[in-house]
């Protein structure tokens, strides 16, 4: 997940370990994208980059008009935001006591 965001040129892309802190996710990927163009290519790229390993997401949430796009694999909780909504909802903060996995700026 990380590699496909990467891919894409997400930015602040961070990976978290929220065993110790959450009961319904083991990890929660948080990244952005500079425009609804990218925040959609990198969400794409995504989903495919995990259906060839043949992982399917529970559930898709979001809109890029919306600014926040959700992709849930059960253990891991992909987070694509525009970069004033994740501003505004702040998850890095929220989940401050995960432990950070990966940080790429």
């Amino acid at each position: 997940m990380v590699e496909a965001a990467g891919d894409k040129q997400a930015s602040d892309i961070v990976l978290l370990d929220a065993r110790g802190v959450c009961s319904f996710a083991d990890y929660f990927m948080i990244c952005s994208g500079d425009s609804n163009r990218q925040i959609q290519a990198i969400y794409d790229e995504i989903g495919h980059a995990l259906k060839k390993d043949g992982i399917l997401p529970h559930h898709r949430e979001g809109t890029v008009d919306s600014g926040w796009l959700l992709l849930d694999f059960g253990d891991v909780i992909v987070h694509i935001f525009a970069q004033i909504e994740r501003e505004y909802y702040q998850l890095d903060k929220l989940w401050s006591q995960a432990s950070p996995v990966v940080r790429i700026q």
